[in-house]
């Protein structure tokens, strides 16, 4: 089929079909696949089991493919002409703590009326299911119209993402020559701020750390060791505290290694899109950025590398009041990378940071969670153009090429493993609560989503 033929009654069957793509994506969220919670584990694998159903009814040939964890999907196409595409998401979902501030049950979506338009509540609307089925019904409408799928399409799904991708090299080195294609789509990033389509061509990368400081062999009285016997907790907010100096820089040795400075083209462009962190802070009750003095908020949220506190746990914190000093502390902590910085020995100087802090009658454990170096896309390949292109068209306004802060490891893993770039084309919102409670993803996200894919797929395939 020449390009464009065909794409007009493409769109017209997504838009006829909407009623029912959206009780298929309602179906699909009422599986609990939280991957990280091994209660769940047979709910991730029926959701698996859900999408390799939906992907064969379709026509692809596809599977389950067993790992050391939560299984992929893998999906084909027949083969033809023009490019071999590879298709990425994750059908595992985040875990829906604190239930108590869910207005509804995060397993039971519905489809709400809002001021902002009608969206879909529940646990992986956006984070990645909602996202991940726009190509679906992109690629059912096509073969609905054409009678068969577009050829050369590989679907990689996978069911760790939200545990860091644990698997994923594995499955990606076990299986290199049939996943590798000549390009990578990503759909699990988001639009800009403003609700103009996107291409993300940079995300940072992460490493994760769990800390357990053990210090008396039981809870004590503080009324009787208070001021005498050492405190996990105290000990490990000290430690914790040293990460980070006044003006919001990291002070682990050698941590800015590899940190670039975005280009003179980088920063105009960015300028261009009139950020204001004061209104951004302001759509979650905050005003003031925080992080490195003396850089843009853009700099600081696509650029800059982090460090964050993401959880301390420790002592007692049931109902009323217990005066002990704990037994022992925990603490959950990440690093955003950007450039060139690498993971293992930026894990390895946080350590010796928090070791050097704890008495020797204490101990200190580490367990590790995720390590990703941080990607850059090559936009110079025609295919960026030609989507940006097809997106401004469905969108009715200028796409625009931006960084993101958050993680995708998969985008370095295709690149290192199987030589390939990424395409990261999501249709988010910023205030579509991912991780949080109440998460939600607009109707017209996931309409436009999947028509974006169509003039996507029709203008880089060739």
């Amino acid at each position: 089929m020449a390009a464009g033929q065909g794409i007009t009654q493409v769109l017209e069957r997504l838009d006829t079909g909407l009623p029912d793509a959206l009780e298929r994506l309602q179906a699909f969220l009422r599986i609990p696949s939280v991957s990280t919670e091994p209660a769940h584990a047979c709910d991730v694998r029926r959701a698996a089991e859900w999408l390799r159903d939906e992907l064969t009814s379709l026509g692809f040939d596809a599977s389950l493919r067993e790992t050391a964890g939560h299984p992929a999907v893998v999906a084909h196409s027949q083969p033809g002409e023009g490019r071999k595409l590879l298709f990425y998401g994750h059908y595992d979902v985040q875990p829906v703590d604190p239930l108590n501030l869910w207005d509804r049950p995060p397993f039971e979506p519905q489809i709400e009326d809002t001021p902002e338009g009608r969206v879909i509540r529940g646990r992986g609307a956006a984070d990645d299911k909602g996202q991940l089925m726009t190509f679906v019904e992109a690629f059912r409408a096509w073969r609905d119209v054409h009678g068969s799928l577009p050829p050369n399409l590989t679907l990689l799904i996978e069911g760790e993402e939200e545990a860091g991708s644990p698997s994923l090299d594995d499955l990606l080195r076990a299986n290199a020559d049939e996943l590798r294609c000549n390009l990578a789509m990503i759909c699990d990033t988001g639009m800009y701020a403003d609700g103009r389509p996107a291409i993300t061509t940079q995300l940072r990368g992460l490493v994760g750390d769990q800390i357990t400081v053990r210090a008396a062999d039981r809870d004590l009285h503080s009324g009787s060791f208070g001021g005498l016997a050492a405190n996990p907790i105290q000990l490990l907010v000290n430690a914790l505290a040293t990460i980070k100096d006044e003006d919001g820089r990291i002070t682990l040795p050698g941590f800015y290694d590899g940190v670039p400075e975005i280009g003179n083209e980088m920063r105009s462009d960015w300028e261009a899109l009139a950020f204001d962190p004061a209104e951004f802070l302001g759509r979650v009750g905050l005003r003031n950025p925080v992080g490195e003095r003396g850089r843009t908020g853009l700099e600081m949220a696509w650029a800059r590398p982090t460090f964050e506190i993401n959880g301390i746990i420790g002592g007692y914190t049931g109902d009323g009041f217990k005066t002990v000093l704990p037994g022992e502390a925990h603490a959950k902590v990440s690093f955003r990378l950007t450039g060139t910085q690498d993971p293992a020995p930026i894990r390895e100087a946080f350590r010796e940071r928090i070791r050097s802090m704890i008495p020797d009658d204490c101990t200190v454990t580490f367990e590790a969670h995720g390590a990703s170096p941080a990607s850059v896309m090559d936009i110079s390949d025609p295919a960026f153009a030609a989507a940006k292109a097809a997106l401004s068209e469905e969108w009715g306004r200028d796409a625009a090429y931006i960084g993101a802060g958050g993680s995708i490891p998969v985008a370095g893993s295709f690149k290192t493993l199987l030589g390939m770039d990424s395409m990261l084309i999501g249709f988010g919102r910023d205030d579509d609560r991912i991780h949080s409670p109440n998460e939600k993803y607009n109707v017209a996200s996931f309409a436009k989503g999947a028509r974006s894919w169509v003039r996507v797929l029709d203008a880089v395939r060739g």
